[in-house]
Parts: C-alpha cells; structure tokens; sequence
C-alpha cells in the first residue's frame, strides 16, 4: 500500500471517531460510576474515560499525532479499564454472557501477544499434554492474575483428557 493510500485510510478513520455530537443529558458513568447502554458507544459519549495504556486519552489519539510520530501503537491499545466500562454496557441490557467476554479479555491483555498465540495452539486439540494445558493455567493465575481463563484452560484440560483429544505423551 503506498503512503497516500495510508495517509487517507488513517484520515477516514480519524475523522469518524469524533464526528458525532455530544450527548444531549448527563450520562449514567457521571452520575454513577457504572456504564450502561446511555454511555454507548463510549467513544461518543465518554471519551474523555478511555484511556490508553499510555495514559494518551481518546481525544489525544489524532491523525496529526499519528503522522507526527507522537501516537504509537501503544496509544492505540485497548485497556482492561474500557473492556470492563464495555462489560458494564453489556450488564445494562442483559447480555451477561458478552459482559463476561469482556472480563475475560480485560484479564488477557497483560499476557504478551505472542504468548497469547502460543497458549490457544497448545489448546487446539492434540497439540498439548494435560500436564501442558495445568501449567499454562497455573501461569495465567500465577504470573498474569487471570483466574477465570485459568479455570477455562482447566476445564479445557479435563474435557480434553475425557473426550481423548490431548497429545500423547512420549
């Protein structure tokens, strides 16, 4: 892709993410802390509340920035903080299984990429142990403090071990 094509696809982007007027009554985090579906989508209504890792908050994130080398890719990243505000949506109208979701990723976002990748190949089945899969719970709980997708990499263990879908061991 050359550097005019980049240039307006990052434009498009950028121009569409404050587009939108402000919200016409106070929404619900002000008044209470929690999101609901009055604060959706977050972006329109509670930019000033998302932040990246960085601190940068959404207003910062611009295309000037981006071209000016002083937003990066760290900038751009989701933190564990908007996934639970997006869990909190959820709740607000009834959709605790995608609330729940979010919780799960917001727990996953201090374990590296590329451990991530590795973690969910060791779950496709036959392609690890059940002592494998034990030990990357244990390190989830352990080192990341992900105690729920520890206990999914659990039961994926037992389930794994019950239907006959784990690697052999040598």
């Amino acid at each position: 892709m050359d550097q005019a094509a980049l240039e307006k696809i990052i434009r498009d982007v950028i121009s569409g993410l404050g587009s939108s007027p402000a919200p016409s009554s106070s929404p619900s985090y002000s008044s209470g802390g929690r999101t609901t579906a009055a604060d959706y989508p977050l972006a329109e209504k509670i930019p000033d509340k998302l932040k990246a890792p960085t601190g940068k908050t959404f207003k910062d994130v611009t295309l000037e920035g981006v071209m000016g080398g002083s937003v990066g890719p760290q900038d751009v990243r989701i933190t564990p903080e908007t996934l639970e505000m997006q869990a909190q949506v959820a709740e607000s109208i009834g959709r605790k299984n995608l609330a729940a979701n979010f919780r799960r990723a917001a727990e996953l976002i201090a374990v590296p990429d590329a451990r991530i990748l590795e973690m969910y190949n060791a779950l496709r089945p036959y392609h690890a142990t059940k002592q494998e899969l034990l030990a990357i719970a244990d390190e989830l709980e352990s080192k990341y403090h992900a105690k729920v997708a520890a206990a999914h990499v659990r039961e994926a263990a037992e389930v794994g071990e019950a239907r006959g879908r784990l690697k052999k061991v040598s």
